[in-house]
């Protein structure tokens, strides 16, 4: 095997290390039922709705 003739710079190093840790942020959409906004392909965390259906009834409140 090939040795490194010379000793690769910290730059060089840290630049190639910083090109997979760049996250990108998620594509959000909106609820069809409170237009909130949520992840596809996701149930409602404000409502519980999912493709126009009720899938988790969410408790409400109780006021004192």
């Amino acid at each position: 095997m090939p040795n490194p003739k010379r000793k690769h710079t910290p730059h060089r190093r840290d630049c190639r290390r910083s090109a997979n840790s760049k996250v990108s942020s998620p594509n959000l959409g909106k609820c069809s039922n409170c237009n909130s906004v949520k992840l596809p392909h996701r149930v409602c965390g404000k409502c519980g709705f999912y493709n126009g259906k009720l899938i988790i009834p969410l408790k409400l409140k109780k006021s004192k």
